[in-house]
């Protein structure tokens, strides 16, 4: 049934609608899918394949009934940061050990309710922190990817390394993902794959492990631009259980996707340029503008003059958001725990034996840049430059109706590459830490492939609550890319 795991979302769920298989069908042939390439890619750290194909049959007699749901039979992979009722979550962390929360997230609880099926948990950075997928304490991802006459094993990006790896791998139709500076986007450019952070607010952040609260946000990883307004359609919605949720509609994402784009005023950031951007990136970003100049798009040049200091800022204001979030681990309610002969030392042992060396990295400099005599110096500051950032964005968008940019820097580079220089790892974040500061919409889509073979990525960025005019834009793109590759099968 390899057929079945090559369609699309959407393709799919037109298959089920017609009867040309069940959710069932559908369902076996992912479990197989992933039984033959998990051990090969470590993309899911939990499958759960006697509950995916009970809810299967589930979803085929509530569409015998007349009672299908949007996403009524779709086999999804959830990534191991959204609280699952009763299936184990770890956020890749050692130190949650066996939890398996009593609760639901809510974005999981909507896809349900929509008819989704859940295969399994999806491996990650460990509590969402890393670009490359290489800081989780079920070992990395491999990227489905390889460059031309290679074998080298490459990061599927990060954090949401799995999500995007298992969807590039059609082990699943799509997978839930969150992005606190650039986890949905830069994974989905390293694996040729559609990724889109929604405003914040869009999706409740209810039942996701908090790493930032104030930058996290949740959305989709999918096969196609279509695809990830589906999903996001489903995930996206008011929830009284988050503070920071929306109370707005949301609208028909897909409907957006076949939009005109003729007319609409497209921004090119002048700070994108940076020096020494590779010429691949350079030349992709410029076919991106011509072909959007071809749909009708008047192309803008726009500055955003204090981009150069968001990296910076995000790596002072998300560790500091990440020591406060992270406190409550201590081993006394759930999780791990360390021995001691006191209290004190029953902390220690805990911390430091379930965290991993990339949280314990940002849980020090979070607590630094929060501490008595370095507050002023350093985290106030960088909340002064995120108002910044918000404003630059504000006054692109007097201009312009959205941004393209390029989404990573650069393709994706071998595992271990990185792993020992945290501030090379951390500039894979540089085009898109600026959308989590200010809270906007961005999307990347595959666009090209580079000398070796490997995807390359653009961004869309959009005013906030404004996804419709980014899904349009995607659209537009992807349908003038025409981007079909896949990677070749080395791992079954």
């Amino acid at each position: 049934m390899a057929e079945l795991t090559e369609l699309t979302l959407k393709a799919a769920l037109d298959g089920l609608a017609a009867k040309d298989f069940s959710a069932e069908e559908l369902a076996r042939a992912h479990l197989e899918a992933i039984e033959a390439a998990n051990p090969q890619l470590n993309a899911f750290v939990l499958t759960t394949p006697e509950a995916a194909l009970e809810g299967a049959r589930r979803s085929d007699a509530r569409r015998a009934r007349g009672e299908a749901g949007p996403l009524e039979g779709a086999a999804l992979g959830v990534k191991d940061l959204f609280a699952t009722e009763g299936v184990r979550t770890t956020a890749a962390s050692r130190i949650l050990g066996d939890f398996k929360p009593p609760y639901e997230s809510t974005v999981t609880a909507n896809l349900w309710r929509d008819g989704a099926v859940m295969l399994g948990k999806l491996n990650l950075d460990e509590f969402a922190m890393g670009s490359s997928n290489e800081t989780s304490a079920f070992g990395p991802v491999v990227n489905p990817w390889k460059g031309r006459g290679s074998n080298q094993a490459l990061t599927p990006g990060g954090s949401s390394g799995g999500s995007a790896a298992a969807v590039a791998a059609d082990l699943c139709l799509g997978a839930t993902a969150t992005d606190t500076g650039g986890s949905i986007r830069q994974p989905a450019a390293f694996t040729g794959t559609v990724g889109i952070k929604p405003t914040y607010g869009r999706c409740s952040r209810f039942g996701i492990v908090a790493f930032a609260s104030s930058l996290d946000q949740a959305g989709p990883i999918a096969k196609t631009v279509e695809d990830a307004a589906l999903l996001l359609r489903s995930m996206a919605g008011h929830d009284p259980k988050d503070s920071t949720s929306l109370p707005v509609e949301t609208p028909d994402f897909a409907a957006a996707v076949q939009r005109s784009v003729k007319g609409l005023r497209i921004g090119v950031p002048e700070e994108y340029r940076l020096d020494g951007m590779a010429p691949e990136i350079a030349a992709m970003w410029d076919q991106g503008i011509a072909w959007l100049k071809d749909a009708g798009c008047e192309i803008r040049s726009v500055r955003l003059p204090h981009t150069r200091y968001a990296l910076p800022a995000y790596y002072i204001v998300a560790p500091a958001e990440a020591s406060s979030n992270l406190a409550r681990y201590d081993g006394m309610r759930f999780g791990y725990r360390g021995e001691g002969r006191s209290l004190s030392e029953v902390y220690e042992a805990t911390r430091g034996e379930g965290f991993g060396a990339e949280v314990k990295r940002r849980i020090l400099i979070g607590a630094y840049v929060l501490s008595a005599g370095y507050y002023d110096a350093y985290y106030l500051k960088a909340q002064k430059v995120r108002r910044r950032i918000v404003q630059d964005f504000e006054t692109a968008f007097q201009e312009v109706d959205a941004l393209l940019t390029p989404t990573a820097p650069s393709a994706a580079f071998g595992l271990g590459e990185r792993v020992a220089d945290p501030i090379a790892m951390y500039l894979n974040d540089v085009f898109t830490v600026t959308t989590n500061l200010a809270g906007l919409p961005g999307l990347s889509l595959p666009a090209a492939l580079d000398a070796q073979g490997l995807p390359l990525g653009l961004q869309v960025i959009g005013r906030a609550l404004d996804e419709e005019t980014v899904f349009a834009v995607a659209g537009a793109l992807e349908k003038a890319a025409g981007f079909r590759a896949k990677p070749e099968r080395w791992w079954a």
